[in-house]
């Protein structure tokens, strides 16, 4: 069934990824019926924090690298439709202790895929970033793309936006059963829900729907910390690039304080990049005393006096991890598909995943191969679709992206 105005789509989810297919849904004429459990923004939710990251350095995961480039593109199509955008450019900034060498890795793949950077000595990061140690240091690099998506604001003017073109959002409602084959969602006593075609994109919940892909979509228990910097270094944090130490001894990551379009000002945000434990996503989210210390203290080698920085907010999410961190798209039936396995690095990708996905419930792109490049397999696979050159290339460079990829 290719008849956009004919066909109907229950999504599962208001998460990025959710309204990221409705809203391609919707622009090619689709009725679609979105069910959420919490409200809109939920706070529980993967999604909804002051902000998430979008950079190009990916290690050796060139698929992923590759992908950052029509997510900036797809990103720009939301901010034609919302009028404003979402979006401050930070630059990036990765560095390599002992023993790690992911730094050294991405500036190869940037290098091959003549992304814009800079190699720095453990000095030049000292003189650049006075809040940092440069103990350590063995390789790094900085990248002047990258920056910060105001998550919280993109999930609430998506949900205003789509209500508005006509998206029906049901908030507050729990769906207790899925079935692929016939394409009907059941929501406890308020009855089932027929559609053409069922998407459930359910984060962290995933696996309680469907429970035979709970080796895919692992919820994991996440911490995050917001801090206060000295008087004397809030300047510097705000004109900072983010930070990325990713690597097998440690695995932080830092975002810097920014000011939203309404004036708001952000946190500096640090966590973890390793999987937490798993947990239950509607358990008990009040994070413990063990938890921030160990996020606070896996930094304290990088962020110089770290003593004197104070803890202003600490909160948990759950992503739904897939061991390769390598994103999920399955045919479960006749009607049913499922996204999930996003892996904490999703949301920057939400657009880009929404459109394709879309394209495929639309029956106008192949299931396999869209599955394939949506787990990074970008080099092997050409995805054919709008939103995609099947060569890579890209014809025009974003303002957001100051890379030589056109």
């Amino acid at each position: 069934m290719s008849d956009a105005a004919a066909m109907k789509v229950v999504i599962v989810g208001g998460g990025i990824m959710g309204l990221s297919t409705a809203w391609a849904l919707k622009k090619a004429g689709v009725e679609v019926t979105l069910i959420e459990q919490g409200s809109l923004p939920n706070p529980l939710g993967s999604s909804v924090d002051q902000h998430r990251l979008i950079r190009y350095p990916y290690g050796t995961q060139v698929g992923y690298t590759r992908m950052v480039r029509h997510a900036y593109h797809a990103w720009d199509r939301v901010w034609r439709d919302l009028k404003t955008s979402y979006y401050t450019e930070t630059g990036t900034l990765v560095i390599s202790g002992a023993g790690d060498d992911w730094a050294t890795k991405c500036a190869a793949v940037l290098k091959e895929e003549e992304v814009e950077h800079l190699d720095f000595d453990a000095a030049t990061v000292a003189g650049r970033y006075p809040m940092l140690n440069e103990a350590g240091i063995e390789a790094a690099l900085y990248c002047p793309s990258g920056g910060v998506l105001f998550a919280e604001g993109i999930i609430a003017a998506l949900t205003s936006h789509l209500r508005d073109r006509g998206v029906k959002i049901a908030t507050g409602r729990t769906v207790t059963a899925v079935n692929p084959e016939a394409g009907t969602v059941t929501l406890g006593s308020h009855g089932a829900i027929q559609a053409d075609r069922v998407l459930v994109a359910a984060g962290p919940w995933t696996s309680k729907l469907l429970p035979d892909l709970e080796s895919v979509a692992r919820p994991s228990r996440q911490t995050v910390v917001y801090l206060q910097p000295p008087a004397e270094l809030g300047t510097v944090w705000y004109s900072a690039p983010m930070l990325l130490e990713i690597g097998q001894a440690k695995g932080f990551y830092m975002v810097p304080p920014r000011i939203t379009r309404d004036g708001v000002r952000t946190g500096l945000k640090i966590a973890d990049h390793r999987f937490g434990v798993t947990a239950d996503p509607s358990g008990d989210r009040e994070p413990t005393q063990d938890e921030i210390a160990g996020i606070v203290e896996n930094a304290r080698h990088r962020v110089a006096d770290l003593d004197q920085y104070r803890v202003v907010q600490a909160k948990t999410c759950f992503y739904d991890v897939e061991t390769e961190e390598r994103f999920q798209f399955r045919q479960l039936g006749a009607r049913g598909f499922a996204f999930c396995g996003s892996s904490g690095h999703g949301f920057k990708f939400g657009p880009l995943v929404g459109e394709l996905i879309g394209d495929v419930l639309r029956e106008k792109a192949d299931v396999a191969s869209t599955a394939q490049w949506l787990a990074g397999d970008v080099e092997r696979v050409a995805v054919t679709a709008d939103h995609i050159d099947p060569d890579g290339a890209i014809s025009s460079v974003p303002a957001a992206a100051s890379d030589k990829s056109g």
